[in-house]
């Protein structure tokens, strides 16, 4: 099959790239406008969770009872009780239009000195906005920030909402730094792995077509469900990540059929066949993989399960189609423009022979090899027991940013921080505001308000059979603590005959958790099946899949054990320049495993396809891993490095969350090409020898006649001499 796509592309090149100018113009136009169907906010939280249910119920009767927008005004040389600094504050909350909020307090309002600081130098303004979700108040926030504006005073945004809108903000900020950053030295890195101006632009030209191709799916995909913003930061990520390995490993091909002796077309319709086919197997796997994250139901992950697999496949195609094309152009001029590099090598050494050395000499104790490594990776993920998960809010921002310091200011100024509460939503059997209704509701109340950690209950509103009990508390609403306490709180039994649902900020984290726990395995699931079920179409053995799921299990631990002894124990938290808030991010791990599984799988596919071709030929089961490592190491060293230097940017943000993907990515990538790859790979295989090729004698037989077995449609390259073993 892909010789035949192989041939088709180099026969019918013109129309390949009319039909590639054609879309990436009217697809850039298209896809330009993505970032107008996205919807505002993170969409973090679970949907399905009993804290939004408790929101819906709220939000249409009594109200949810918790400030989302916190506004703190401070005067030069002015109190709250200069009447100029009141006219200010007062004449910006009038300006906020009555339908974009619920309620809005101030100190003048209220008379509460709640909302005036030890020094009388600070007053806020709380405001509840409309909605039921986070997407919504983002609409309604971006509204009233402008009219809330008071000139003379300083002011500051603070509240949930404002932190999703200064994550945005901050990120999208970031992001294109770490882009101008990432893309001078990505394009330096191509030059020194293709050593050719030619071969280097054409990952390049692939990498445009996947971005607009992504653009363009995501908007078309955006005006059917809600996509997080998040989604254009995965195209950044993947897009030319997947661009270069997948060309690296096709050109790569090429230039060695090319030297084989083949003429331009037969090298082309090769290296297809070869490196085309190996990009397929890897990129089902790797789109499949993302298209996991589908099991979770928040919009955070969803968008990435559909930016991740418009990527993917758009990197597939583009590699299948595009790319041969640009070969038969290109033909032998692939190394014309080259660049004269210093290659230090040992007169008479070939390339890989490091490699393939390592690979004999791990292979002659592999026990002791794969024992070892095994405990290794185990020792390195052990820090992830002691993981505390939690998500992204004003901690993951810069100590300067409006609502790190509002939060700060509640929390150390103010006699009370209106964002701290937790709604309880209370069903009873008949009417809630009889006497006998009160006096159960009042006496659950006294009940929750002993639980530890609770500063304050009280009934605050009935309305037909539902009641609102508003519980204050002043710990962080991220921290292990708070999930303790609304475990306890979700323990007290409710008034006979009622129901009781719990909401707002320490009662959503819980309930996220929840999700992306039960989630996981399912996740787990979906990847290891497809991951048994496409290795064995390639390769037609039943061991392959399974070692290979362990190894990379195993991989993603131990970066995942250095993830949290960096960002929740704060090693190394000077040089990359962020405070550790003593937890983590649950959503940054499955978006990191995703992606890292995935690539793990594409590097995996990379090497097994060489092992294999090799081993057909010779039947040697030791020499062909030795083979294999040595021919896929460069190029996967390689591959990961540009990858690395793409992800490895965003280490440079000031968004704690985005230092998590750069870093623990980067991490994933380091195990996976060192320990894994050049390893742990040749010891098991070395283990397993011809059993690794193994399948029952029906499903030998099946895939025989129906699995994907490396395309005969062309004679193989000679085999060249190994190095002397040493």
């Amino acid at each position: 099959m892909f010789t035949t796509i192989g041939r088709f592309m180099v026969r019918r090149r013109l129309w390949v790239f009319a039909g590639a100018v054609l879309f990436v113009v009217l697809g850039g136009v298209w896809g330009s406008g993505a970032g107008g169907v996205l919807g505002g906010g993170a969409g973090l939280d679970n949907p399905h969770g009993e804290s939004a249910e408790a929101n819906r119920l709220l939000a249409g009767t009594l109200g949810r009872h918790v400030a989302d927008v916190v506004v703190v005004y401070e005067g030069a040389g002015l109190t709250v009780d200069d009447p100029s600094f009141r006219r200010q504050v007062e004449q910006a909350a009038a300006r906020v239009p009555e339908d974009a909020y619920t309620w809005m307090r101030t100190y003048w309002s209220t008379g509460s000195a709640d909302h005036v600081s030890a020094d009388r130098r600070k007053t806020y303004v709380s405001l509840q906005l409309p909605g039921t979700t986070e997407e919504e108040q983002a609409a309604v926030y971006e509204r009233i920030r402008g009219p809330l504006d008071a000139p003379g005073l300083t002011e500051r945004f603070g509240g949930l909402a404002a932190v999703g809108q200064q994550f945005n903000e901050i990120s999208n900020r970031d992001l294109a730094r770490a882009e101008l950053l990432s893309f001078p030295l990505l394009i330096i890195l191509l030059l020194l792995v293709f050593r050719g101006v030619v071969a280097a632009a054409l990952p390049l030209a692939v990498a445009v077509v996947v971005a607009v191709g992504s653009l363009s799916v995501l908007r078309v995909v955006g005006g059917l469900v809600d996509l997080s913003t998040a989604a254009i930061n995965v195209v950044v990520i993947l897009g030319l990540g997947l661009a270069t390995d997948y060309a690296l490993l096709i050109v790569n091909r090429f230039r060695e059929e090319l030297a084989a002796g083949r003429d331009v077309e037969d090298a082309v319709v090769r290296a297809t066949a070869t490196a085309g086919r190996t990009v397929a197997i890897s990129g089902v796997t790797v789109a499949v993989t993302l298209g996991g994250l589908l099991v979770f139901p928040s919009r955070f992950l969803t968008s990435l399960a559909y930016a991740g697999v418009s990527v993917v496949l758009f990197a597939v195609v583009s590699a299948l189609t595009l790319l041969p094309a640009l070969l038969r152009v290109t033909g032998r001029r692939v190394d014309s423009l080259r660049i004269a590099l210093p290659r230090p090598r040992r007169r008479g050494a070939a390339e890989g022979d490091g490699w393939y050395r390592t690979a004999h000499a791990v292979m002659r104790r592999p026990v002791t090899a794969a024992l070892g490594i095994t405990a290794l990776l185990v020792a390195l993920g052990l820090p992830l027991l002691g993981a505390v998960w939690s998500r992204p809010a004003e901690w993951a921002l810069p100590a300067d940013t409006d609502s790190v310091v509002v939060t700060r200011q509640l929390a150390e100024e103010f006699p009370l921080d209106p964002t701290k509460v937790i709604s309880v939503v209370v069903r009873m059997p008949g009417e809630a505001g009889t006497p006998r209704a009160r006096a159960a509701l009042e006496e659950f109340a006294g009940r929750l308000g002993r639980v530890a950690g609770v500063d304050r209950a009280e009934v605050t509103g009935t309305r037909g059979d539902l009641a609102r009990i508003s519980l204050g508390y002043s710990m962080s609403p991220y921290g292990q603590e708070a999930r303790d306490v609304v475990a306890k709180l979700r323990a007290e039994p409710p008034p006979a005959g009622a129901t009781a649902m719990f909401a707002n900020r320490p009662a959503a984290i819980a309930d996220m958790l929840t999700m992306i726990g039960d989630g996981l395995p399912w996740m787990l699931l979906i990847v290891s099946v497809v991951t048994f079920v496409v290795l064995f179409l390639a390769f037609g053995s039943v061991t392959l899949p399974i070692k290979t799921v362990v190894m990379n299990l195993l991989s993603l631990s131990a970066a995942f054990g250095a993830m949290v002894l960096i960002f929740q124990d704060g090693v190394l938290s000077g040089p990359l320049g962020f405070q550790a808030p003593g937890f983590l991010d649950a959503n940054m791990p499955v978006m990191i495993a995703a992606i890292s599984f995935g690539l793990a799988m594409d590097y995996e596919v990379f090497m097994l396809a060489r092992i294999r071709e090799h081993y057909l030929r010779s039947g040697d089961p030791v020499e062909s891993v030795a083979f294999g490592v040595r021919h896929t190491a460069r190029i996967i060293t390689a591959a990961a490095l540009l990858l690395g230097v793409v992800v490895g940017a965003f280490a440079v943000t000031g968004v704690t969350v985005l230092k998590m993907i750069g870093v623990g990515v980067v991490i994933a990538l380091l195990v996976d090409v060192t320990i894994v790859r050049g390893l742990l790979v040749p010891a098991t295989m070395r283990l397993l020898g011809h059993r690794a090729w193994w399948a029952p004698a029906p499903l030998a037989r099946w895939w025989r006649r129906h699995g994907m077995p490396e395309d005969d449609g062309a004679a193989p390259v000679p085999l060249p001499e190994p190095p002397v073993r040493v």
